[in-house]
């Protein structure tokens, strides 16, 4: 059954006949009607959008005769001021930045592939010489992003961050003038006072060969950003599980801003329509590669390989899917994101292909559930609320770009991928 309003579809078909293809401006009417005019999926969000910190953009992908694509943008409620948790989404830039550091060093022999060990110098830094789930039994760049785009594993991004290290990365978000972001920290190890300042030193190897090796890193930079919303609920569990009543403090933690997420995904998988300087430095096998890993399932993974009850099919896949480990895999949709879940809160950044329909579209989304107002209790309406709300939101889009007749179908082979 449709989830689409027939009433809506005529009126979007107006609204798409009246905007031109390369129109920059945000439109802020669509989503809000798709919702409003879906009010039986969407009913508990629209009840209170603001207590359930809903933004959505929602990008229109049109190509010209020669496959170039513009863009048009819907948004609700997109707020870049107003602070929400971004999980692990932030993985992304840092994987990316990550190649772009080792092309940049251009050493002999040292790739993605090169096995990276990973010292200790600092107090509550951990060591890292071995990786059971890799082919070599070492661990390496290639193997952690592959690790952090199939199912999100903290650990391999906690090393790539180290790598790269918590300067550069926000030199390169302000490169590419994404101003409502930082990443100044680890996930899931209590990341916070001066460890957050201190990245480990790696070394890299090939048959015990060192072939570059970067000592402890240390940065000294604040990186400051103007937000509201960063004292949330009535009070938290701390470390000793102890309930402290008071709002809990998000103003020291990473930030990645919805429309900044999106600009990188486009950037990432078209990078065409970004000027040569503000493109990632990343080659065609580094751009291959990460649109195979973000686009696989788990079980299409080898090596890795996962345990397929716990990472089922549609595990990640929030938008459309709603990671429900009991979906249907539709062979012609592919989606290629990244996506977060914490505190509440969860967020997908994805682009969404329908190889059979000539269907493409970025959309990305933050909903959170936090109903006692508590933090870290671990009582979250994920399976109520988000996850719901996530998957209808992906197919009302998804059946809403079905209505479009555009004057050039888009050659999609670009995306079409061997698992």
């Amino acid at each position: 059954m449709k989830l689409l309003n027939i009433k809506i579809v005529i009126y979007i078909t107006v609204l798409f006949l009246s905007i031109p293809a390369t129109a920059q401006k945000t439109d802020t009417l669509l989503l809000e009607q798709l919702l409003r005019s879906n009010a039986h999926l969407f009913d508990t969000i629209l009840k209170d959008p603001g207590k359930k910190e809903v933004q959505i953009l929602y990008t229109r992908i049109t190509r010209d005769k020669k496959n170039k694509p513009s863009f048009a943008y819907y948004s609700y409620r997109l707020n870049p001021q107003r602070y929400f948790y971004p999980a692990s989404t932030v993985k992304l830039p840092t994987a990316i930045f990550a190649l772009e550091k080792i092309n940049e060093l251009g050493i002999a022999g040292l790739t993605k592939e090169t096995a990276m060990l990973t010292d200790s110098a600092f107090p509550n830094q951990t060591s890292v010489i071995k990786d059971s789930s890799s082919k070599s039994g070492l661990p390496s760049i290639e193997h952690y992003i592959k690790k952090i785009l199939l199912v999100s594993d903290n650990d391999a991004y906690n090393r790539v961050y180290e790598f790269v290290g918590r300067e550069r990365i926000n030199q390169r978000l302000k490169a590419f003038g994404l101003k409502h972001s930082r990443i100044n920290g680890r996930l899931a190890v209590g990341d916070k006072g001066a460890s957050k300042r201190y990245t480990n030193p790696v070394r890299f190897t090939n048959n015990g060969q060192l072939l570059y090796q970067q000592p402890l890193q240390y940065d000294r930079l604040e990186y400051t950003i103007q937000l509201e919303n960063t004292l949330q609920g009535h009070a938290y569990v701390d470390g000793k599980d102890s309930l402290v009543r008071q709002p809990f403090d998000f103003s020291d933690m990473n930030v990645y801003s919805l429309y900044d997420q999106q600009m990188i995904l486009r950037r990432l998988l078209f990078p065409e329509s970004f000027h040569k300087k503000q493109r990632f430095r990343l080659t065609s096998n580094d751009y291959n590669f990460l649109y195979r890993y973000m686009s696989m399932l788990p079980g299409e993974s080898k090596v890795p390989a996962y345990n397929l009850s716990e990472y089922y099919p549609a595990y990640g896949k929030f938008l459309y899917y709603g990671s429900d480990s009991n979906a249907v895999i539709n062979p012609s949709i592919r989606i290629f994101n990244k996506y977060g879940d914490s505190y509440g809160y969860i967020i997908d950044n994805a682009y969404i292909v329908d190889f059979d329909h000539n269907v493409e579209f970025l959309l990305s989304a933050v909903v959170q559930s936090n109903n006692d107002g508590v933090f870290n209790d671990d009582k979250y309406e994920y399976e109520t609320v988000c996850k719901p709300f996530l998957k209808n939101l992906g197919r009302i889009i998804y059946e809403l770009e079905l209505t479009r007749q555009p004057t050039y179908v888009p050659n999609l082979s670009r995306f079409k991928l061997a698992y």
